[in-house]
């Protein structure tokens, strides 16, 4: 061998010596190491196999996921492989900052390990949404380049073969009872309609198209032509054949009884959506009684509230009132945009008061589409948009849009899912994905907030506030009620009209929103109430040393966290004195 081969080999052997050294004295080191190799590479093949990501930093891709029972099976085993390499790695061993990252990282794998064991791909619609509505969602996404506008030409060319797949996993649903319920369905076949029906450039899948800005003119008319023909030739057709297959085939043959414990596995499945969406392993009784003695609560809170309007009336007479009484309507929906942008600019002022940290990003006000407004919540808020319902208008009282505002735009959802995607530091696990418990809580904390910052001008609106968080307690006992005690639709519909104000339309969609997406609604109150006892803990340890602005930033400098990981942090919030993430904070 020669003497150049000889040095070098020597020296490979010297740095694998001082390496093995190295993580003999710093164990951290390795097992940091191997932590960050798993969960980059499943975020990368994650974000690959899921081709529909909501990360706008990626393009728009061109071909829709694959949806098929091999594929299903596969995904099972991948995440099932990344779970046991996790539970292999010594938590102790970690570093600081990779035990947190340990720490949500573990719960989401096992989220998404459980959603396929329980094969949750079987029911790809109920009455919130499904596989076809989702799709508005990528047509309405910033386009920014000719591939973005290439790709979804290519989508729409791949929807027959995706909507195929979905329809076979709904067939493997029927044949075992694994159904959304059948009532909570009736008339959403309205968002086929809307497709089939309609020239190919007043479909969502069209609005891309609409402007095309920075693409060459001769460009614009071939992209044009080709978006029509692939709707005319892909799109509608599959519409089509999805439409015969809901009326003939899945409709009639969707289970007839509501509750999550009559699904297959009824009860198993019920407790792993409550850790899901709650992030705890609560029993549905305890949230049951926990939701009645707190809807008890706000219900005195509310008539204190009505009696300071002046009304004269008892309870259900103020709900009437409120329900009917034409100047708690908006006249147009221009004016409910209008009045909630109003109340999202007041906000505005105020911002820096109660944050250190505010998001770069901005938010538009926009209506909920045509296609899905009817079914729609009164509002929905995310990265750089806030949803407004204004399908019927006297549904949507004016009353309650502050705290709406509040809970779905700034400082809510458009405010806290921006400043969790500003933290490049965090794995991309953390700065993309949702987690209920937090991101609802924190936005309901957030319409009780608004108490301290003055957003409530009338004690209507303070009525509206109350009506909201009773709205979020009750959900503890509907969803309870529905799923392990045998509530009935009708009595889930009765409860709420007896404790909220919410309008009868607005009533029944969240019912039927509640009985199809079982737990979801749990996710609210009591993140709200983790988030409160937290602060009071705060408050009570620090004293004068307490500072809101830190504690806020502490809070939404972790992304979208399990309540277990918030409640350390913030224990290590007060053992630091109360010193924030950020200079700004103090």
């Amino acid at each position: 061998m020669r003497p150049a081969a000889t040095a070098h080999i020597a020296a490979l052997i010297l740095v694998a010596s001082l390496i093995l050294t190295a993580c003999q004295h710093h164990p951290e080191a390795t097992a940091d190491a191997r932590l960050h190799q798993l969960y980059d590479s499943e975020w990368q093949w994650r974000q690959a196999e899921f081709a529909d990501s909501d990360d706008e930093r990626r393009g728009i891709e061109d071909h829709l996921p694959k949806m098929d029972p091999s594929t299903q099976q596969a995904r099972l085993q991948y995440w099932q492989d990344v779970l046991a390499r996790l539970k292999a790695i010594p938590r102790a061993a970690l570093s600081p900052a990779e035990q947190l990252n340990y720490d949500i990282y573990l719960p989401q794998i096992q989220t998404l390990v459980s959603s396929q064991r329980f094969r949750d791909f079987e029911m790809p619609a109920n009455s919130d949404s499904a596989f076809w509505t989702d799709l508005g969602y990528t047509a309405r996404r910033p386009f920014r380049t000719l591939d973005d506008y290439r790709h979804w030409i290519a989508q729409m060319r791949d929807l027959p073969r995706y909507f195929r797949e979905q329809q076979q996993q709904m067939r493997a649903g029927l044949a075992r009872g694994f159904t959304p319920p059948r009532v909570t369905l009736q008339g959403r076949d309205s968002s086929f309609r809307a497709v089939i029906d309609a020239a190919a450039e007043a479909t969502f899948f069209y609005v891309p198209f609409t402007t095309l800005s920075g693409i060459d003119p001769a460009e614009k008319e071939r992209l044009r032509h080709e978006a029509i023909a692939a709707i005319r030739e892909a799109v509608q057709p599959a519409y089509v054949e999805l439409a015969r297959f809901w009326h003939d085939e899945y409709l009639p043959g969707t289970r007839t009884t509501i509750a999550a414990s009559d699904l297959p596995d009824g009860e198993a499945y019920y407790r792993a959506k409550i850790r899901e969406f709650t992030t705890l392993d609560m029993d549905p009784a305890a949230i049951h009684a926990f939701g009645l003695a707190e809807v008890a609560r706000l219900h005195q809170q509310m008539i204190a509230a009505m009696q300071e309007t002046g009304f004269k009336g008892d309870f259900p007479a103020f709900l009437h009132l409120l329900r009917t009484d034409p100047r708690f309507a908006a006249k147009t929906p221009e004016e409910l945009l209008m009045r909630a942008a109003w109340i999202a600019k007041r906000f505005d002022a105020k911002a820096s008061l109660y944050f250190g940290q505010l998001p770069r990003a901005r938010f538009a006000i926009r209506p909920v589409p045509d296609e899905l407004a009817p079914f729609y919540t009164a509002g929905r808020g995310g990265p750089g948009v806030y949803l407004l319902n204004t399908y019927d208008l006297p549904s949507r009282p004016l009353y309650n849009l502050p705290a709406l505002t509040l809970h779905e735009s700034a400082p809510g959802h458009a405010f806290q899912i921006p400043i969790a995607a500003e933290h490049k530091d965090q794995p991309a696990f953390r700065q993309h994905t949702y987690i209920s418990a937090y991101g609802e809580g924190w936005a309901l904390y957030c319409e009780t907030l608004g108490v301290e910052m003055g957003m409530y001008e009338t004690p209507y609106e303070r009525f509206g506030m109350l009506g909201y968080q009773i709205w979020r307690a009750a959900r503890l006992v509907v969803d309870t009620g529905v799923h392990s005690r045998g509530w009935t639709r009708e009595q889930a519909i009765g409860y709420l009209l007896q404790y909220t104000a919410l309008p009868p339309h607005e009533v029944e969609t969240e019912v039927d929103r509640y009985i199809a997406w079982p737990a979801q609604a749990l996710s609210y109150y009591l993140g709200e109430t983790e988030i409160l006892k937290l602060r009071a803990h705060a408050e009570q340890a620090l004293g004068a040393r307490f500072n809101i602005r830190a504690f806020h930033d502490t809070v939404l400098e972790l992304g979208s966290v399990p309540l277990p990981v918030l409640s350390a942090r913030i224990d290590r919030f007060i053992a630091a004195g109360g010193t924030g993430p950020y200079p700004d904070s103090e």
